[in-house]
């Protein structure tokens, strides 16, 4: 399997010797060309593991990682000229993973990949019940990725909200009630409107991983999964 990296570095130098660099190991390399609309590009990408600058145009790496954080597990190594203690910490507090002070040897920057890349996804992964399955997908909920036929995709919360529900109740239906219920939390507001574009966000996905997996409606009650080549309700 070939991991994504997303680089988010606004020094062009650095951007492009890291992907050199990282290329070299087998690693599919993204660098972000949009740091004001940062968390559109993440979910674009969907990489396993970023590399995020603090400072950068817009907002700084600190901000990002909570927006990420807010949907996704995916894991994070600063990379910072700035080596104070409070801003290694600050940057563990916010959702990072690991700190690394520029200026840094490349050498190191991959073994520290390797090894959060070990730790989350490989040999010393936290083996957990987390994983559930359904047809020909599998939904990982500490990851809030999805995967089929060896493509995986990140999830949003309230993505990953519906398809634990709906995967757990297959091949029931599952009313629009039931999931309205699911995604809501104590902070956020949430319309029916937010229902029906998440389904359809969570369509595409499935698309996108080659998922025989349908999410179907049906009339007046709510939405069930099925098969693509399954008559719609």
């Amino acid at each position: 399997m070939k991991y994504k990296i997303m680089i988010i570095e606004d020094d062009r130098n650095i951007m492009e010797l890291l992907e050199s660099h990282l290329k070299k190991f087998g690693f599919l390399v993204y660098t972000c060309s949009d740091f004001f609309n940062l968390l559109d590009e993440f979910e674009k990408i969907s990489p396993h593991i970023i590399l995020m600058d603090i400072n950068l145009p817009s907002y700084d790496g600190f901000y990002w990682c909570t927006k990420i954080r807010t949907k996704s597990q995916c894991p994070i190594v600063f990379l910072s000229a700035r080596n104070s203690d409070s801003d290694q910490v600050y940057a563990i507090m916010s959702g990072g993973d690991d700190y690394i002070t520029k200026p840094f040897s490349f050498d190191v920057v991959t073994a520290k990949i390797t090894a959060v890349i070990r730790r989350t996804y490989g040999e010393y992964a936290i083996v957990s019940d987390d994983k559930m399955e359904c047809l020909d997908c599998t939904f990982y909920k500490n990851k809030l990725t999805i995967s089929c036929n060896e493509k995986e995709i990140e999830l949003s919360k309230t993505e990953a909200a519906i398809i634990r529900i709906m995967f757990d109740e297959y091949p029931d239906v599952v009313s629009r009630e039931s999931l309205l219920c699911e995604i809501w939390d104590d902070e956020t507001f949430v319309e029916e409107n937010t229902l029906n574009v998440a389904i359809s966000r969570i369509r595409k996905k499935l698309n996108f991983i080659n998922s025989n997996i349908s999410l179907k409606s049906v009339r007046g009650i709510g939405y069930r999964i099925g098969e693509i080549n399954e008559k719609q309700d």
